[in-house]
């Protein structure tokens, strides 16, 4: 074989075992924490994407669900540290570790799902992935808790003066305290879950989606929903930053797509048991008042933005340019 033959065999082989190179894997474990249970929206996500990735590639994800990482603060505090790798967190809980994300929870802010897609996977969702990163997070994907809705064992609530004195729990948020403070009612915040805090009376009300009344029965421990929907709950899907930056550039893309695909798969699956959500609490004997005096609530609320919370200049630039997508979006 002449020199100039080894030099071509030489290079074949390397641009093959380049080509294959190019189509390995890393491996190794992913965790991620959730704080709710199996067939949970959170864990709806969480199970999609680990079908997703490990079909696709060497990673093994392993969930951590039902609190046994602790609360969705908690959990944030461990992705921040790389000890857990990935979290699917209520958006709420973000606002202490980057105040921007508590714009997402703005009161009122979408008036449907539409909307809430529209503007979080658009340019001002991704801006705020962006601006989690000063504090160690890689935001990927919104997917969805939904919105929110008051529930309360001591009176129906029709219009705002109705929540007066009610001490209610809300999430580890300085955005969903304030927010009640605001309305009239006593808020105290709680990590997750809160059934038994609920039935011996140490809160007397709570808020959240529909699959959470109905998947943590909280039904009978409440005997009033108000169907207020004052705030759009969406999870923020992130991972470690330094750990993600690290990945290989094919396996950085190939999480990032898993996640999307996954959040997509259970935006969709929360809209598609909604009205089932709803008839299963309402036949386990809530009382649901589905037609509430809302404008009351908006018209409390709308004082919000005025509070300090609101006042870092980050926060307010990121408001306007969530008010501003949806003014867009609604052709103002």
């Amino acid at each position: 074989m002449t020199r100039r033959q080894v030099r071509v065999v030489a290079f074949m082989v390397a641009a093959f075992l380049g080509m294959a190179a190019a189509h390995v894997w890393a491996s190794g474990v992913i965790k991620l924490g959730v704080v709710t249970k199996p067939g949970s929206a959170q864990n709806v996500c969480a199970e999609k994407f680990k079908e997703i990735v490990e079909a696709r590639s060497d990673y093994e994800v392993k969930i951590f669900h039902s609190a046994s990482l602790g609360t969705e603060t908690e959990i944030l505090q461990q992705v921040q540290m790389n000890s857990v790798q990935m979290g699917i967190i209520t958006s709420g809980p973000f606002d202490v570790f980057v105040p921007e994300a508590r714009v997402i929870d703005y009161p009122f802010l979408f008036a449907n799902s539409r909307e809430a897609d529209a503007v979080l996977d658009g340019p001002a969702g991704q801006a705020l992935l962006k601006a989690l990163e000063r504090a160690r997070f890689k935001g990927l994907a919104f997917s969805e808790n939904g919105f929110r809705h008051l529930t309360n064992n001591v009176r129906p609530v029709h219009g705002v003066d109705d929540v007066k004195g009610l001490k209610i729990r809300v999430m580890e948020s300085i955005l969903h305290k304030e927010l009640w403070r605001e309305l009239g009612a006593n808020p105290t915040p709680m990590g997750w879950p809160i059934y038994t805090e609920l039935q011996q009376g140490t809160i007397d009300a709570q808020e959240n989606p529909l699959w959470v009344i109905w998947n943590y029965k909280l039904y009978e421990v409440q005997k009033y929903m108000t169907l207020t929907g004052h705030v759009y709950s969406a999870h923020i899907d992130v991972a470690n930053l330094e750990w993600f930056n690290a990945l290989p550039a094919q396996d950085r893309d190939m999480i990032a797509q898993a996640m999307k695909e996954a959040a997509i798969f259970q935006r969709q699956w929360n809209r598609d048991n909604e009205a089932d959500f709803l008839a299963k609490v309402k036949a386990a004997g809530m009382m649901v008042d589905e037609a509430p005096d809302l404008a009351s609530f908006r018209a409390k609320a709308a004082g919000l933005k005025d509070l300090d919370i609101y006042k870092d200049p980050r926060v307010q630039e990121m408001l306007q340019l969530f008010l501003n997508a949806v003014a867009k979006i609604r052709g103002q």
